[in-house]
C-alpha cells in the first residue's frame, strides 16, 4: 500500500511546497486540494499552468497524487446550486489526468442548504435520492469522456449513507466509473468493538471490488473524529480486512493538524509493518 494524506492538512503553500511538506512528514501519496494553492477548493475553471504545477510538484517530490478533491453538494435542495456544482466538478474532471490522477473524490451530499457535511433528516428521501442519482448520471458521462474515476464515500451525514447505501448506487448505475473511498470512522458514530468490526468487515467485504482508497481517520469514545491512532478504531483489523479482501491501494490519512502529520505517518506504518504490508 501507498500511505497518504490529504494535501490540505498543510497551509496553502503552493503545489511543490506543499508535496514537499507532505514528503518529509512520511508520506509518499496525497490527495491534493487546489485550496493548496490558495485557490477554491472547485474554482470554476482551472488553467493550464495550474496542472502544470501540481504534475511537476508531484515529479520533482516523488509524491504522488492518488486522487483529486471534486466535492460539492450532489442533494443539495436548490438545484441551480447543483448545476453550478456540477460545472466546476465538469472542469475538475477534465483537468484531473494533466493534474497526475485519474480519480476525483467526490460528496454525495446533504439535503442541508449551507454545509454538504451536514445531517439533514430528508438525506434519506426519494426526492434527495432522484437528485443525486441524477447529478452521478451527469458525473459519469462526463468521467467516460476523460477516462476518469469517481470515488464515493460512504458517510453517515450524508445521502449514501452506508456500505449499503454505496452498493444500492453501483448496482442501479451499473459504471465502472464509480469507485469507493472508505473510511472506517465514517461506518459508525459510537458502538461497542466488536460491533464496530463487524461494521468494518461488512462494509469492506460488501465493496471490496470498488474500493479504490482507504482513508484513516479515527474516532474518540464519545463519537468525535480524531486523528487516527488517538481513537477507538482498531486500524489493524481494518488493514487486515482490506488485505484479506484484496486491497493493495493507497491509505490516506486526514482529520488531523499539520503537527500530528508525521506521529500518524509513523503510527500507519507500524500497523502496515506488523500486518505485514508492503509499502510503496
Amino acid at each position: 500500500m501507498e500511505l497518504g494524506i490529504f494535501a490540505k492538512t498543510f497551509p496553502d503553500l503552493g503545489a511543490q511546497p506543499s508535496l514537499r511538506v507532505v514528503r518529509d512528514a512520511g508520506f509518499s501519496t496525497a490527495q491534493f486540494n487546489l485550496a493548496c494553492l490558495g485557490l477554491p477548493s472547485m474554482p470554476d475553471a482551472i488553467d493550464d499552468d495550474i496542472t502544470a504545477q501540481i504534475a511537476e510538484a508531484s515529479r520533482s517530490t516523488g509524491v504522488g497524487i492518488a486522487g483529486i478533491s471534486g466535492t460539492y453538494n450532489m442533494a443539495h435542495p436548490d438545484p441551480k446550486v447543483r448545476m453550478k456544482g456540477m460545472a466546476r466538478l465538469t472542469a475538475m474532471i477534465e483537468s484531473a489526468h494533466a493534474m497526475g490522477t485519474r480519480l476525483v473524490t467526490l460528496c454525495t451530499g446533504s439535503r442541508d442548504p449551507d454545509d454538504q457535511w451536514c445531517y439533514h433528516p430528508e438525506n434519506s428521501s426519494p426526492h434527495a435520492w432522484s437528485d443525486f442519482l441524477h447529478e452521478m448520471e451527469l458525473a459519469i458521462a462526463v468521467a467516460e469522456q476523460h477516462d476518469v474515476d469517481l470515488g464515493v464515500e460512504p458517510e453517515l451525514a450524508n445521502v449514501v449513507a452506508s456500505a449499503a447505501d454505496a452498493l444500492h448506487l453501483i448496482e442501479t448505475l451499473k459504471s465502472s466509473r464509480i469507485k469507493v473511498v472508505l473510511d472506517p470512522a465514517n461506518l459508525y458514530e459510537r458502538g461497542p468493538a466488536s460491533e464496530r468490526r463487524k461494521t468494518i468487515e461488512r462494509a469492506v467485504g460488501a465493496l471490496a471490488d470498488w474500493i479504490v482508497m482507504a482513508h484513516a481517520k479515527d474516532r474518540t469514545e464519545d463519537g468525535d473524529f480524531t486523528a487516527a491512532g488517538s481513537g477507538v478504531i482498531d486500524f489493524p483489523h481494518f488493514v487486515a480486512t482490506l488485505r484479506r479482501n484484496g486491497f493493495d491501494g493507497p491509505l490516506v490519512t486526514h482529520g488531523l493538524a499539520a503537527t500530528e502529520a508525521a506521529a500518524v505517518a509513523r503510527f500507519l506504518r507500524g500497523v502496515l509493518t506488523e500486518q505485514g504490508v508492503p509499502i510503496s
